[in-house]
């Protein structure tokens, strides 16, 4: 075959490439601009059966590192024991932060300098007993805890809340579906796509703002029990419907 043969057999080629490239790209843009999509949103509160609560404990600067260490290992120990005697399961509680620091004193004179030794451990518990959070706040603080907060509470199975929630966003994204292709003319075909987001939030109340003083007639190191007010849950979950417009 002559080389001019050759040279427009792979022109045509080329050719035809570029056009099946071009018609390929063509229809699916065709087809991306005959979607339409719609989001729904579904709602349920409900209210929360776990708190997680964390409490902890800081030394105050001691001389040795081994000083530190000891006290703060004492506290932690009667702290868990408190936590346990008010119906806390040992799986429940879990030590979540545990650091042994040197402490560094600055003067214009000296410098730095090696002042002590501090020990800060923090436990998260969670309860599944609502009624006992003040509880375990006050006799753990009676027990040396002096790092509490970041209380947040959950529920502990949420698939069903989840589903209901779903259940709602699908109906609303479908009104809304029907009620803009009413208002713009548009004809809607088969749902061609599903997707969808969940987020969870909820009512925190945070211990910094429960009053913790001593009870009327008490020992000094008897502490009131905080109120702490658990809220609801929310369960939102979004759903997003493509469909094929005719």
């Amino acid at each position: 075959m002559k080389k001019s043969h050759v040279f427009l057999a792979v022109l045509l080629i080329l050719a035809v490439t570029a056009i099946v490239i071009c018609a390929l790209k063509f229809n699916g843009q065709q087809k991306n601009e005959d979607r339409f999509s719609v989001s729904g949103s579904g709602i349920i509160y409900a209210k929360a059966d776990i708190a997680n609560i964390q409490l902890g404990f800081k030394t105050a600067t001691k001389k040795t590192a081994a000083e530190a260490t000891v006290e703060g290992s004492a506290k932690i120990s009667d702290i868990i024991k408190v936590i346990k005697s008010l119906g806390v399961d040992e799986k429940d509680i879990q030590t979540s932060n545990y650091n042994l620091n040197p402490v560094y004193n600055y003067t214009n004179v000296k410098g730095q300098e090696l002042t002590g030794y501090e020990v800060y451990q923090n436990l998260s518990i969670k309860v599944r007993d609502l009624t006992k959070i003040g509880d375990i706040i006050a006799r753990g603080t009676e027990k040396g805890a002096n790092q509490i907060g970041g209380i947040n509470f959950t529920i502990d199975d949420e698939f069903a809340l989840k589903n209901q929630a779903r259940e709602i966003a699908i109906t609303k994204a479908k009104e809304k579906a029907v009620l803009i292709a009413e208002q713009s003319g548009m004809k809607l075909g088969e749902v061609k796509n599903v997707s969808e987001s969940s987020n969870e939030g909820g009512v925190v109340p945070m211990y910094a703002n429960a009053k913790m003083e001593f009870a009327a007639g008490s020992n000094a190191d008897q502490i009131a029990s905080p109120e702490i007010a658990t809220g609801q849950n929310q369960i939102k979950v979004t759903v997003t419907l493509t469909y094929e417009v005719k």
